[in-house]
Parts: structure tokens; sequence; C-alpha cells
């Protein structure tokens, strides 16, 4: 599914308004939670970012030794 930069701003206009009703291109979403409507945004985000190349954040884990073993 292709999604367009104008669907995710007026999800992000929306989500930082507090409501879950969003509008864009002449269609209308109404979301059940603020986190159903932030799980779109991630969604979207990661796909656009892929589809332009760009890499993923990489976590990673520290570790610590004693140094006498």
């Amino acid at each position: 599914m292709s999604w367009t930069q104008a669907e995710l701003d007026a999800l992000k206009a929306a989500y930082a308004s507090g409501t879950t009703r969003v509008t864009y291109d002449g269609k209308t979403v109404e979301y059940d939670s603020e986190a159903a409507l932030l799980r779109r945004i991630q969604t979207i985000e990661g796909a656009i970012n892929a589809a332009a190349g760009t890499p993923r954040p990489v976590a990673g884990y520290a570790s610590f030794g004693r140094g006498d073993r």
C-alpha cells in the first residue's frame, strides 16, 4: 500500500491536537484510540523511510567486565 506525505502530516496534526478523527484527501477516518493513531503514524513513517532508503536505527547492549577474568 502506498501512503502519502499528506496523510502522514494529517495524522501527526491530529495526534498533536489530541483528536482521533483525521481528514485528508477528502477522506475521514476515526481511530479508536490515540495508541492506534500513533501505531498508524509509525507504520507509515517506517514505510516512507524504507522506500526512501533511510536506514533504520540500530540499538545495542552495553556490556561490562571486571577485567580479572
